[in-house]
């Protein structure tokens, strides 16, 4: 019988068959934190088959790991990538990274759940300023697209709260009466039923920002006999942190399901340290529910442009715009200054368009990633003419920047937050672990010279270090290319996590 996942290196009895590949004289991080180990490990279609001491196993096919360290596939708990996986499905910015599982539908906005309806309201364009891919009334027509041609990295999907307020209310501005809150529950339904794994919010944004507590408790409830995630990009992540946080948790107790605190950041120059508050009181709730939290390794954050942000930030550079694409990449204050006007007028003069807003402290970002509970996610937001540098580098960033060069972490810890962790937290079962009988989602990396290459500058570049990715036993991504291979899967919600 094969062992539990996270048994360790012991020799474990493989088929009479050689296994289709073994990864030899690797350098194993299993994903659960324990130390790491030397050892082979063979492959077997979709799934690990065995692990053994280093040169113990024999394949069909091998690949020396010698120098090189084999990790679970990194999961990026926080993304965009609803169009991505559907619109080609290469999934570049992500397995050239390491990453073999996204987590999409975050911030309220979803894919699907909406459909023609014309040119979508802020923040859903960060997805389609068009409103063409907004053609899936429903996330069983999604996933069917989704299968029909699948993407590079597997997917697992939430419920965006404000995609369905768009679909169901003909005015965000006010609470929803309660027949478009049994409409949109009854879109909740269908999409834990085809598989979801939950419901995001993003009351910080004009579509959502007037729904109630009462409303999103409501809605949440739909949640709770089937063991869906609650999560949220808070009210506030500024001066009313503490009460944004507060309201989170509250509708986890009353619903008595799981909250995830989305891309956890204390934004504005008035608030850096404040971390030290939010992260007591979020490690307090930890003992008496269930709380998870995820954050990106940058001081910038990216989302669509507001004058609204402007005080908030040192610097601001322009991530794209509809009526004036040649500012992609430039700072506001020089676009502003060649106009001959103040920023603010330059914000208007831009719309619709995206940002990245330099506002929050280094020791903040350095503290909320150590904090053990934190997990890594992107925040990526691929549809950007220049994006943050966290769509291409997030993960090696962490690898490198803050666990081998800063010290911040062991490498054990690194990977953990990015594999195992996550895994637990949103039920990615058999997902996030180097052990027997888990999925062959597996990253093979450089952990001397692994590090992002993605910069403000020049965003585009994939990271170094990278040596080999596998989805379900599948390479994505090797020698610096990937191979054009779409082993991806949708994954779905399997009771509670």
């Amino acid at each position: 019988m094969p062992t539990e996942p996270g048994a360790g290196p012991a020799t474990v009895a493989a088929s009479q068959r050689r296994p289709a590949l073994v990864i030899s004289n690797a350098t194993v991080f299993d994903g659960s934190g324990a130390p790491r180990f030397a050892g082979d490990v063979a492959i077997d279609g979709d799934r690990i088959t065995a692990l053994g001491a280093p040169g113990t196993l024999r394949g069909a096919a091998s690949i020396d790991a010698s120098g090189l360290a084999l990790a679970p596939g990194f999961i990026d708990v926080h993304t965009h990538d609803d169009r991505m996986l559907i619109d080609g499905g290469a999934m570049s910015p992500k397995v050239s990274q390491g990453v073999t599982t996204v987590v999409a539908g975050n911030c309220g906005i979803s894919l699907a759940g909406l459909s023609g309806r014309g040119r979508p309201p802020q923040p859903l364009d960060l997805l389609d300023a068009g409103g063409e891919w907004f053609r899936f009334p429903t996330f069983r027509d999604y996933f069917d697209a989704f299968e029909q041609q699948p993407a590079a990295t597997n997917a697992a999907f939430l419920v965006g709260h404000s995609t369905l307020r768009a679909a169901a209310m003909d005015d965000l501005s006010r609470a929803a009466s309660p027949a478009e809150c049994r409409r949109m529950c009854a879109a909740i339904d269908e999409a834990m039923q085809a598989g979801a794994i939950g419901l995001s919010t993003g009351t910080f944004y004009p579509p959502a920002a007037a729904a109630p507590t009462s409303e999103l408790i409501e809605l949440s409830r739909r949640l709770t006999d089937c063991g869906g995630l609650y999560v949220t990009h808070m009210r506030n992540e500024a001066e009313a942190i503490l009460p944004a946080i507060d309201e989170t948790l509250e509708i986890g107790r009353a619903c008595g399901i799981g909250v995830v605190i989305s891309h956890h950041k204390v934004a504005g120059l008035a608030n850096h340290g404040r971390s030290v508050e939010t992260l007591a009181r979020i490690a307090d709730a930890m003992q008496r529910q269930p709380v998870a939290l995820d954050c990106y390794p940058y001081e910038a954050s990216s989302t669509v442009l507001s004058a609204s942000r402007l005080s908030m930030s040192s610097r601001v550079l322009v991530a794209w715009s509809t009526p004036h694409p040649e500012c992609a990449g430039r700072d506001l204050a020089q676009v502003a200054a060649g106009w001959g006007i103040p920023a603010e007028e330059a914000v208007q003069r831009l719309q619709p368009a995206g940002a990245i807003y330099f506002m929050m402290d280094e020791d903040d970002v350095q503290r909320i990633l150590a904090f053990p509970e934190t997990m890594i996610g992107s925040d990526g937001l691929p549809h950007d003419a220049s994006p943050h540098p966290r769509l291409w580098g997030t993960f090696p960033r962490v690898l490198g920047h803050y666990s081998r060069d800063l010290g911040l972490f062991p490498l054990e810890v690194a990977v953990h937050k990015m594999t195992g962790l996550p895994a637990a937290r949103f039920g990615l079962h058999g997902r996030g672990r180097v052990a027997p009988g888990a999925f062959a989602d597996l990253v093979l990396f450089d952990p001397a010279t692994v590090i992002d290459s993605a910069t403000f500058d020049a965003p585009v570049q994939p990271a170094a270090g990278i040596h080999t990715v596998m989805v379900n036993g599948t390479p994505v991504w090797r020698g610096g290319h990937a191979t054009g291979e779409r082993p991806g899967r949708v994954l779905r919600r399997e009771g509670r996590a």
